[in-house]
């Protein structure tokens, strides 16, 4: 329903916004370099250290994103996988003899295959992320989380790369495994990030969409992990057929960054200006009526969205922008 929320003047005016910023950093949850609004190499270079809590051999669903993926299929690999009891047709090479001398029974180990997944980051840089009424704007939390995506990848030996939309203008950037084409990937989309700030404050209704997903299409070879970030505020029926297609031959993921107002959270009063799909419409933040039914219509999207994708096998997880990415994951793993 609410495609941008312009109450960027808030989140960079109230002194309580600020004050939370500051405490955020020196509580070691967030960049030094932060400001909130724009972002740095240096700023999002802080994940390349917090990375390494989610590589192997980290239980979460972080660790799928390293570079040793399992296969179904089990057979002669170099991860150890399990023992269980000998079965016609096995390797006797792979009898395990301590546990055969235990038990009493035969048993044999197997071992899963490993191979590289590249991952590939699709980054949404809409409209409709360039808000943020408590600590960041969307556009720089998923800017973070797309750092420490990219962090983890090449930390666990995977090629990382990226498809970033901005605009009419789709920014494609090859999967590398090296620190330079991370340090390149990010530094470039600081650039695309920093540009729309001053394009999305000349013209905040101009609303310009590509359709991303033919090149996506192309940029993710056959088994590649995508990741999908986005609010998904203008996803449309023909984008979930698209990205199901996509997951047929990938492991797709979803992401969706919110700001704590989609939510009704928000310290703001007296009416205000928001940005809907197709209008723009005032809203009486002092209203709880109001801000329920704000709640109500983000709450049922993502719903809706969860759904969908759940058909073709795709999790939707949420970040919101409220918070330190890393303190949301410690407590909320994905």
């Amino acid at each position: 329903m609410f495609e941008r929320l312009k109450l960027r003047r808030l989140f960079t005016t109230k002194t309580n916004s600020t004050n939370l910023l500051e405490q955020t950093i020196a509580s070691g949850n967030l960049p030094t370099a932060t400001n909130g609004v724009a972002v740095s190499v240096e700023e999002l270079s802080f994940y390349q250290i917090h990375g390494k809590r989610w590589q192997p051999p980290a239980k979460s669903l972080w660790s799928q994103l390293n570079g040793q993926h399992t296969s179904s299929r089990k057979g002669r690999g170099m991860t150890f996988s399990e023992v269980r009891q000998y079965q016609v047709g096995d390797d006797v090479r792979q009898i395990d003899w301590r546990v055969t001398a235990r038990t009493g029974k035969v048993h044999t180990k197997l071992f899963t295959e490993e191979r590289e997944r590249p991952v590939v980051l699709f980054i949404d840089l809409t409209p409709s992320m360039f808000t943020g009424t408590q600590l960041l704007l969307k556009s720089v939390q998923l800017c973070h989380l797309a750092a420490l995506l990219s962090w983890i990848a090449i930390g666990s030996k995977d090629r990382v790369g990226a498809m970033i939309r901005c605009g009419d203008t789709l920014t494609e950037i090859r999967p590398s495994s090296s620190k330079t084409a991370v340090l390149q990937l990010l530094n470039r989309l600081c650039e695309i990030h920093n540009q729309s700030l001053s394009t999305i404050a000349s013209a905040p209704h101009v609303i310009e969409r590509r359709d991303p997903f033919p090149a996506l299409a192309n940029l993710c070879h056959k088994g590649s992990e995508l990741i999908l970030i986005s609010d998904f505020s203008t996803l449309s029926e023909q984008d979930i057929t698209s990205i199901s297609q996509m997951a047929a031959q990938n492991r797709v993921r979803a992401i969706q960054i919110y700001d704590p107002i989609e939510l009704g959270n928000t310290q703001a009063k007296g009416i205000q200006t928001l940005q809907g799909r197709d209008q723009v419409f005032s809203v009486n933040l002092s209203s709880s009526k109001a801000k329920d039914s704000i709640k109500h219509a983000f709450t049922h999207q993502q719903q809706q969205l969860s759904e969908q994708l759940s058909q073709y096998g795709i999790t939707l997880s949420q970040v919101s922008s409220g918070s330190p990415l890393l303190q949301q994951l410690l407590q909320h793993p994905f």
